[in-house]
Parts: C-alpha cells; structure tokens; sequence
C-alpha cells in the first residue's frame, strides 16, 4: 500500500515538473524568456515597509523576491514575496497591470522569483500589502518547494540542501545573518582597540600551533607534501616579532577528527596577538568582547541557551585548574607529588590513561571528566599543566603550570589563552618533547618548526594570545543546539556512501 502510495506521489511530482518546464519553453518560444533579465532595480525590501508603513503609506516602491503564496480570484489575485528581510503581501489585479500581463502572471508558480512595482497600503483585514502596478518574472523555479521543512526526518536534507532551508525557515535565516553581524562586531572591537587583521597561509609546511591531527595533500608544482593550517598561531606570531604589536586573523583552520554537535574538521577560528600583555591582559579582553559583541548583535547581556541562561554582566570567574578539580572531584593535585600516584588516582577514579601520561596529563583527564560540565556560567579556568601547554610560558613561582586559561561556557571551552612562551631555548625543548610523543603514536603532538624557532631566536617581546571558536560563540549567542546549525555548509558524509 506504501509502496503504491509512493509510487503515486512520485508521478504526481514528475507531471508537475514536466508542466514547468513547458511553461518555461511557452515563454522563451514568445520571447519572454525570465533568465534574460540581469538586473531589477529594488528601491526597499519588506520589514522596511512593515517597519517604517506610517511614513510609505501611499507611496510607490519597487521589491523583489522570491512567491512562496499565489491565490487567483477572477479578476484580482494575492501573492506573498519573500526576501531577504521578510515576507510581504501583495495585491495582484488585471485593471492595475493589464490584460497580458494578468495572463502571465496566472501561470507563475510558487517559488518563482519575481519583481513587483506598487503602492504601499493596508488591506481591508489590516493587512500591510503592496498594490501592483507592475509584476515581473525575474526567474522560472523548475523545482517544487517543500510543503514542510521542519523535523527531525528532514535534518540531513536541510544541512546538505540549505539553500532550500533558508528559503522554508525564516528562523534559520535569521541565524546566519545574526553570524555575520557577530564577525562584524568582533572586528569592529578588535580595530577600535588598536589591532590589524591580517591573512596568514592555510597550505603549511608544517601544522603547528595545537594538538590536532593535519589534513595532508601533495604540491604538485613544488612536489611537496603539505598540511592545511590547524591553527593560526605560529604565523601570527612570527608578526609579532617582525614589529606588529597587535594582530588577529578570522580564518578557516583544518582538523581531521570526528563531527559532532560541536565539532566540525572545518570550522572558522580567531586567533588574536598583543605583545606587552600577558594572559591576565586577555582575559580583560576576552570578558570585554564578548559583552561588546552581544549588546551589539543581541541587545542583551543574558543569553539563553537550553535551560540555562549565560549571564555576561556579572564579572567572569576565574579558578585555577586544580582548584577546580578540587572542587568538583575532591582530589587535590597540590598534594600530588609524582607520576606514579596520580596514574593511581586515576585507577581509583576508573579514569583512562596511557602509558605516557604524566601528572598533568592525568591532571587534565581528571578536569575533563569531573569539571567541565559543571562550568555553565562564564569561566576562567586557569594555570593548566605543563605537559598539555607547549606554547605556554611557565608560571616562576611554580614551573610545574602555566600561564595559560581556557574560558567555559554551558560547559564548553569558548576560548584558549596564553602568555606566550618566547624564550627559544625552553620552546625547543618542549617541540622535543612534543616530538618525543609523536614517536610514541600521538598523532596530535607537534614538531618542530625550524622557521619559527629562529624567529624566536630574533627575540619575540612578551606577549598574551588567544583563540576563539567563531562557531561555538554564534551557537551560544543564536541558541542553536549542534554546529552544523551555524555552518551554511558543513561537512557532510557523499550521498551513496552512508553504508559503505
């Protein structure tokens, strides 16, 4: 019976198809071909009309758009344009655009793109409409919108088809220009505090600057191996040593892991710069941006997301990482003293670890299982181990930690922060010791990076940097629940190797 349903459905949706493209040849055979237009003249788009409709009353305006509503009634018709801003109503009669004009305007169907010339004014049920005096199609859609884009079943379809997503789901659009509105404040931050956005390489010779696993190709015209950056860091502060005291970059960096609700191997990170300024300096920074950007973008310094909501006007705290784990799981690592004991506390905390691990491994491991999801309001986590911080200069008072933070939100790492290690003697013994790892399977540990050591060897003054997950602030600040919600393209399995 299903089957014989489908079937059905599936004819219905062929004859449909095949009735548009004859519309489409009728009008190019009487030369009114809709691709022949390049351009239409938009004087307003339609929440400008709803907005400002006491002042346009009256007046003649020029929109465009794509018709997701037609309703023909005889000698006068409605249909709804969708643009960029909204939706608006407008009233369609044959006295008002003529005869031939009215004709052609019975065949367009819905998810045709069209341009309408009319005057602004509210219909009899109140109803803020445009009046038209002119109506053109601007482009034939050959493809039927779906009735419903909304559920769990049509996920996958949305992500891989978004294009289709935008035009069904407002809300979804709403998203993506709030995401750009939030990049924009963030520069506008940025460059009234004195920095200068520059573009560092994405092809590297070397992927350095986090622990991550590189994607790699081949160069053929060089016939070199190469990686896609992982990270923005070790460029950015080779600027730093060549006299650019305050630099950030957004860009795409490359990781080749899983994809989850927060993860996605391609993603848009900023990595800011400033010499003379240490971590404590980028955590001041970090709590003045995010409040900048969201009373820009939101008008509001709470923001719900979930049950929760993140309040951003109270000062962040900050807690160091052992204290944290203190806290949260009752083990002190001040009181720690080898590596021997703390690869016991992990048995006795069924916690899993490697072999190599030491301390501050364990020591993270323990942050990530008891800690993290506790962290919902802001947070500073701060002075992590040695060991997980090759970039990261040591704390003097007590070299086993660094000054390094990450900021949590909703139990998410929002931010990674330094003072940045730039003495070059302890940085090549820590490449050496990232080196060492490698050998030992760690495909995320670094390797040295001869340019970037003599650049340290030049003299880097002190300096604090940070990296920010772009995405993960738009989910935050949009409530969207996974990363793909944020990404207009994210990575997607090819269709017909799902089951391979």
């Amino acid at each position: 019976m299903a089957e014989n349903v489908n079937r059905a459905q599936e004819q219905d949706l062929n004859q449909i198809l095949k009735v548009r493209r004859e519309k489409l040849a009728a009008l190019q055979e009487a030369g009114k071909d809709p691709f022949r237009h390049v351009k239409y003249e938009v004087t307003t788009h339609s929440a400008d009309i709803r907005e400002q409709f006491a002042a346009m009353e009256g007046q003649v305006v020029s929109i465009a758009g794509r018709m997701m509503f037609k309703r023909v009634m005889g000698k006068a018709s409605f249909c709804n344009i969708q643009d960029l801003k909204g939706s608006i109503q407008a009233y369609v009669a044959r006295d008002s655009i003529g005869e031939e004009s009215y004709a052609d305007f019975k065949k367009f169907d819905v998810g045709d793109i069209v341009g309408m010339k009319g005057e602004v004014f509210k219909t009899k049920t109140g109803e803020i409409s445009v009046h038209a005096s002119e109506v053109v199609l601007l482009s034939k859609s050959l493809q039927v919108l779906p009735e419903k884009y909304h559920g769990l079943t049509n996920t996958d379809l949305r992500y891989r088809q978004r294009y289709v997503d935008l035009i069904m789901n407002q809300d979804v659009k709403d998203t993506f220009v709030k995401r750009s509105g939030i990049i924009s404040a963030i520069r506008r931050y940025l460059d009234g505090q004195g920095f200068m956005e520059v573009e560092t390489p994405m092809l590297v010779a070397n992927a350095g600057g986090a622990a991550a696993r590189p994607f790699e190709t081949h160069y053929n015209a060089l016939d070199e191996d190469v990686k896609l950056r992982i990270s923005l860091e070790l460029y950015l502060k080779r600027l730093i040593v060549g006299g650019m005291e305050r630099v950030y970059e957004i860009g795409r960096v490359f990781r080749n892991e899983g994809v989850d609700t927060r993860h996605n191997p391609e993603f848009t990170l900023m990595e800011l710069y400033q010499a003379y300024t240490d971590y404590h300096g980028m955590m001041d920074l970090s709590e003045n941006l995010y409040r900048y950007v969201a009373r820009e973008v939101l008008g509001t310094l709470q923001l719900p997301y979930g049950e929760h909501v993140l309040d951003l006007e109270k000062p962040f705290e900050r807690i160091t990482m052992v204290d944290a784990v203190k806290k949260y799981a009752g083990v002190d690592f001040n009181e720690v003293h080898s590596d021997g004991e703390a690869k016991a506390l992990a048995k006795e905390h069924h916690i899993e670890f490697e072999d190599r691990h030491k301390k501050g491994d364990i020591l993270s491991l323990f942050f990530e299982e008891y800690v993290e999801e506790h962290l919902i309001q802001p947070t500073f986590v701060m002075d992590h181990p040695v060991e997980i911080s090759p970039l990261t200069k040591k704390k003097p008072e007590n070299p086993e930690y660094v000054e390094r933070f990450e900021l949590f939100m909703n139990g998410w790492e929002m931010a990674n922060a330094y003072s940045e290690l730039n003495d070059p003697i302890d940085q090549r013994e820590r490449f050496r010791a990232q080196e060492a790892l490698l050998s030992q399977g760690d495909e995320e540990a670094n390797t040295t990076d001869e340019d970037f050591m003599n650049a340290l060897e030049i003299g880097m003054p002190p300096t604090g940097g940070i990296g920010f997950g772009i995405d993960r602030m738009v989910m935050l600040m949009t409530n969207s629940p996974a990363i793909r919600d944020v990404l207009l393209f994210p990575t997607m399995k090819t269709l017909g190797k799902e089951s391979q």
